[in-house]
């Protein structure tokens, strides 16, 4: 009997505290939760831990580029004994007149570009177009069409990433008057010397005029325009960094000393 009893105690207490059922609105909070990491890992990637690899795999490309137009080069002259210099002789500057470029098509990589306040290990490809799936995104920095091309008098006008697909513009705002803005081709290196910073809204197109916001000027300057978004993580503004065209040093030169590091 009190086996009997006890029984149907259990049995009332399992009636009045039955099984818990999954909610529909329990199951649609777990999926939006799970969703929520995935977006945040993604940002993560995207912003921080997958720039690093992309930014290691531009300069790596850039590199390579760089070392087969020298190979190249020492293939096609073989290097030659130069004659000792004469300690008494003055220094005799030498320039050599700029070869211009053709103008790049859309995704066709053309020099790379190497400024030193950004590190000895900065070294972009450059390509030709803006769009981000043929240029921005997959090779680094792109030319806008229709502007010069490098060391030519009128405006050589590029853009880059700030953030996001290695960030070749990323310290863009880093730069010191005077630093050098070196544009590498199979050629030789165009040094240009960063002069100033401005930002401006997105439809300020007068910047990649030949004289930069100067319209109906006839360029006897060569200059180079910069641009990215800003401010960082947004496409609010546009900020641009102009540079002046100092020199072109022939490949049968050497590196230019205006690659040394800076302080």
């Amino acid at each position: 009997m009190d086996e009997a009893v006890s029984g149907l105690g259990r049995a009332a207490r399992r009636e009045q505290h039955p099984p818990r059922r999954t909610s529909v609105v329990g199951v649609i909070g777990e999926v939006l939760i799970t969703a929520g990491v995935i977006v945040l890992l993604y940002v993560v990637w995207q912003l921080w831990v997958g720039d690093l690899i992309y930014g290691a795999e531009r300069n790596a490309e850039g590199t390579q580029l760089s070392q087969e137009w020298a190979e190249q080069y020492e293939g096609d002259d073989p290097v030659v004994a130069a004659p000792e210099p004469d300690p008494s002789a003055p220094a005799t500057p030498v320039t050599v007149p700029p070869p211009v470029l053709p103008e790049a098509g859309d995704g066709e990589t053309f020099a790379v570009m190497r400024i030193p306040r950004f590190g000895s290990d900065y070294i972009v490809p450059m390509a030709g177009g803006v769009t981000r799936s043929r240029t921005l995104d997959p090779i680094g920095i792109g030319h806008y069409p229709g502007t010069k091309m490098p060391g030519e008098a009128g405006n050589f006008a590029v853009a880059a990433h700030r953030t996001t697909w290695g960030k070749p513009f990323n310290r863009i705002a880093d730069l010191h008057v005077g630093d050098a803005i070196v544009v590498e081709t199979q050629d030789g290196w165009y040094t240009y010397r960063f002069r100033t910073l401005q930002y401006v809204r997105p439809n300020e197109v007068d910047v990649l005029l030949p004289v930069p916001q100067a319209m109906d000027v006839p360029a006897g300057t060569a200059y180079i325009t910069m641009t990215s978004c800003s401010p960082m993580y947004a496409m609010t503004e546009r900020i641009v960094a102009y540079g002046v065209f100092e020199s072109f040093t022939p490949r049968t030169a050497g590196e230019p000393a205006s690659l040394q590091a800076v302080a």
